[in-house]
């Protein structure tokens, strides 16, 4: 491998790539996969261009060649800026059409570079829009096809996109850590198109059940990202010296300047003149361009939350009395304990309705939310409880309800230790009672 990378001869291997002749860009692959072994040399071989080389055998009618370039695709794609390059060239369809292919080479090794590449949150969604996610489900349903690279793209795809997993599945692990930009769309049925946020925030407001997204970081604001650019222009000409008063003018303004003074010479000081220099222009359209898809808002009221519960529920040292205090949080927030005999008249639907209409959107976020039902209390608790470190699972039920489910360690005798047990957390009827996986409570909590 060092022999080839000294006689510079990774540019030619590359460019065989792009030959007629599909014994060529096989062997020619193979070769390169090969060296690949040697983090050194695939870094070489990545810098080079392999990933857009790829495209084109990834496209070829020759399964031989699918074969060795999906492997390849496996075998380069393990760092974030070969899979960006895979995407940017228009790479990721190509390799999910292969998902569909009968050759069962063919099929394994896209497998495998579908689990690799889904292995962020970018790419991962890129190739559930394509519809990777469909063909992989549909794989797993067969007996003869699936195989444990199906599997895993599947697993890695999905905990890669937990909004999507979470309308699919009905299931996030403890494992499965929710992040700004979640949202629950409610279940999506078997060949249901699972729509972006940005798709959802387009539709007209209608009667349907409503989005709750997560978002807890706060908007930078356009003079913070200006002062990056002032920053970067300082850093390409360091003789330039800034007056004490800088403005930021506001963003509506279509035109503004930067004011400062340039120093020229070196030895001998010359009269300092004022230089304007217009630079918003570009910086408002690279601004406008950054902005140009749609983000959904900051929830300062759920920071507010995650803050609260940082500092009161953080510092307990029983995991068991965290869990209990976060219950008795969340259902503070929510609309407090609800009567299991008066649960047909707790209106959280007339709430939802009232905050729908306000924000002219079916995009509610849950900070908003201040008569919740179960699934919207148990979200909530999965999201602080992912942020201050309690680990439980979010399960979604039939007919509106949702559940935690949390490993705590009982108390056990000196010298004994006994494996954690399961239970549910009740946030809605007597928030903070547990009941134990299994018992007739618990399932009495999970179901009308």
């Amino acid at each position: 491998a060092s022999v080839v990378a000294k006689a510079e001869g990774i540019a030619p291997l590359i460019k065989t790539l792009n030959a007629q002749r599909d014994g060529a860009i096989s062997n020619a692959i193979a070769v390169l996969t090969n060296l690949a072994l040697q983090e050194p040399i695939r870094a070489s071989i990545q810098s080079q261009g392999i990933m857009s080389a790829l495209v084109g055998p990834l496209r070829s009618t020759n399964s031989q060649v699918q074969s060795k370039a999906a492997f390849a695709v496996a075998a380069f794609a393990c760092d974030a800026g070969a899979r960006a390059e895979l995407r940017n060239v228009g790479g990721m369809g190509p390799l999910v059409e292969l998902l569909n292919s009968r050759n069962e080479e063919v099929r394994r090794n896209a497998c495998w570079a579908v689990m690799v590449c889904g292995s962020d949150e970018v790419t991962a969604f890129e190739l559930c829009r394509l519809g990777a996610l469909d063909i992989l489900e549909e794989i797993n349903l067969s007996t003869k096809r699936k195989n444990k690279f199906s599997e895993a793209a599947l697993e890695t795809l999905l905990d890669n996109n937990l909004s999507q997993k979470y309308s699919r599945m009905g299931y996030l692990s403890p494992s499965n850590i929710i992040t700004n930009g979640f949202y629950d769309c409610g279940q999506v049925k078997h060949g249901g198109k699972f729509l972006s946020l940005e798709e959802l925030s387009k539709q007209e407001l209608t009667d349907r059940r409503a989005i709750i997204f997560i978002n807890a970081k706060p908007q930078e604001s356009t003079n913070f990202i200006l002062s990056i650019y002032l920053s970067i222009y300082l850093s390409i000409y360091p003789h330039t010296y800034i007056n004490s008063n800088v403005y930021f003018i506001p963003s509506t303004i279509s035109v503004s300047f930067f004011f400062f003074f340039v120093r020229k010479g070196r030895g001998k000081k010359e009269e300092e003149k004022p230089k304007v220099i217009q630079v918003a222009p570009t910086i408002l359209e690279e601004i406008k361009l950054e902005n140009s898809h749609w983000v959904p808002p900051p929830d300062y009221v759920l920071m507010d939350y995650i803050n609260d519960a940082s500092k009161t529920i953080l510092p307990i040292t029983s995991t068991r009395e965290q869990v209990v205090a976060l219950a008795q949080f969340v259902a503070e927030r929510m609309g407090g304990p609800v009567e299991k005999e008066e649960l047909h008249n707790f209106c959280w639907e007339l709430n939802m309705s009232e905050i729908e209409y306000d924000l002219k959107s079916n995009i509610v976020p849950i900070g908003k939310i201040k008569r919740g039902s179960f699934y919207h209390r148990a979200l909530l608790f999965k999201v602080i409880a992912d942020r201050i470190g309690i680990g439980c699972s979010l399960v979604r039920g039939r007919y509106n309800r949702c559940w935690n489910e949390v490993k705590l360690v009982e108390y056990t005798p000196k010298g004994l230790l006994l494996p954690p047990q399961e239970y549910v957390v009740d946030v809605m009827f007597e928030p903070g009672l547990l009941f134990k996986q299994g018992s007739a409570k618990a399932d009495q909590y999970k179901r009308i």
